[in-house]
């Protein structure tokens, strides 16, 4: 195994991508020690120490978006403005006819669209950054004196150059993420999110050890060697799962037909057209998880400033216990609901059977038994139908581990979600997605592949 990591310091190219995309990362690293300089860093410390409310909304966006709204940072807003972006673009690419046009003229088109999507990124900055500074900064008090005005909030001119800053912050974030595509070795953005993630991991190590103990089973609010030995096998289990579904296909068979040139015939051979199992990624999880957090903080918000005497301040309590994320049943039935949802919504998005039987039948191949056109079409359809409800299954039971860890064995969530959850499932999807990109610069070069024995 040393003899095929020393290969990657062998060839110059690839030595030159790995060192350009590790300093990208560490740039990325360093600015979110870098805090604005309009807090009053005692409060926010303590604040950051604190759990419920929107504290748990933060941490969740954080852990998805390579962000840090807790800290209040350059950096804090993360890369989610870019992402909300590219995802607005891909949806409206589906029903508004000129992006849909842009997006099948290839890379002129692609480009353009590209550049509309930093446009949106920016809009998106402002936005959401004016309303993080109102809702979190202002209305926790984490302002300091000398930066706030009579009523406790930011003085306004402060105000313009803090959302100013995030604003740059997150360009100069999805900047990184683009040179990282460009010149170093991996997807740009989806390494952010990823290196945000095993920023946070050692931390939540730690925590972990704090709540261990020598003792055989869980006791005293400790969790015991039985605990730790689950923790490990759902750990390996997980990861073992990612990398079975990341490369889980159904190789549809196809043909090509035969052409005569002269005296030669072309074609007629056999080929095969790969269907991921998980078509949608980790998408689902995203839009399930930030749908359901939303009257997860405006009921427990509303559960706090009312009473528990009379019908409203009754009816208030069990819906703030219905979607907290500790009492369970319901929240997580709900949330499997909306993953099997949204995963069928999102592959019928980036999926279109139509486009792919008429580019079949432009190239001059079929699929054995069905006609070229509507029946190969719709052929494709119900295949891709049958395994997303696979795909799906495995993502509602990766989301779901965390919750079923942290309620049975009594860890915090914010460990149980590192080491067995989505935070895994992205962590492990894109290292593999890396290590298949530095086999390709391998295996170009006739060395043996980092996967291959």
């Amino acid at each position: 195994m040393w003899e095929k990591l020393s290969l990657l310091w062998k060839i110059p190219e690839l030595r030159t991508k790995i060192g350009l995309t590790l300093l990208m990362l560490a740039i990325y690293r360093v600015g979110f020690q870098i805090e604005v300089p309009i807090l009053d860093h005692a409060k926010v410390k303590a604040l950051s120490n604190q759990h419920g409310g929107v504290g748990d909304m933060l941490e969740a966006v954080a852990m998805l978006s390579a962000s840090r709204l807790r800290d209040v940072t350059i950096f804090g807003l993360g890369i989610m403005p870019y992402i909300s972006a590219s995802i607005i673009f891909q949806l409206l690419g589906s029903v508004y006819p000129p992006l849909e046009q842009l997006q099948k003229e290839g890379q002129a088109g692609q480009k353009k669209i590209n550049e509309y999507t930093r446009y949106a990124t920016f809009f998106l900055c402002i936005i959401q950054s004016w309303f993080y500074l109102a809702s979190y900064v202002e209305a926790q008090g984490l302002v300091a004196p000398a930066f706030a005005n009579s009523a406790g909030g930011i003085i306004w001119y402060w105000k313009i150059t803090t959302v100013l800053t995030m604003t740059a912050g997150t360009i100069f974030l999805m900047w990184l993420g683009e040179q990282i595509d460009e010149f170093g070795i991996g997807n740009g953005i989806s390494l952010l999110i990823m290196a945000g993630i095993l920023a946070r991991m050692p931390y939540a190590g730690y925590q972990l050890l704090q709540q261990a103990s020598l003792d055989i089973s869980s006791a005293g609010g400790k969790l015991g060697i039985q605990g730790l030995i689950l923790l490990a096998v759902v750990f390996v289990a997980v990861v073992t799962g990612v990398v079975f579904i990341t490369l889980g296909q159904r190789r549809i068979t196809m043909q090509s037909a035969k052409h005569v040139r002269g005296r030669r015939v072309f074609g007629g051979t056999k080929n095969y057209m790969p269907l991921k199992v998980n078509q949608a990624g980790v998408m689902p999880i995203i839009f399930a998880s930030s749908l359901l957090m939303f009257p997860m903080i405006i009921f427990t918000n509303l559960s706090n400033l009312a009473s528990t005497d009379g019908w409203w301040g009754a009816t208030v309590h069990w819906l703030a216990g219905i979607f907290g994320r500790d009492h369970g049943y319901v929240y997580n039935v709900m949330y499997l609901i909306l993953i099997y949802f949204f995963c069928y919504f999102w592959t019928a998005i980036t999926f279109n059977p139509k486009d792919m039987a008429d580019n079949l039948k432009n190239f001059g191949s079929f699929i054995p038994g069905y006609r070229p056109g509507k029946r190969t079409a719709d052929y494709l359809e119900k295949v891709m139908v049958r395994i997303t409800y696979v795909g799906a299954g495995f993502l509602a039971l990766v989301a779901i581990i965390p919750t079923l860890i942290s309620n049975s064995l009594g860890v915090d969530y914010t460990i149980a979600s590192f080491y067995g959850g989505t935070s895994l499932l992205i962590a492990v999807s894109v290292a593999f997605d890396l290590v298949q990109k530095i086999d390709s610069h391998l295996v170009m070069r006739n060395y043996t592949g980092l996967l291959e024995a």
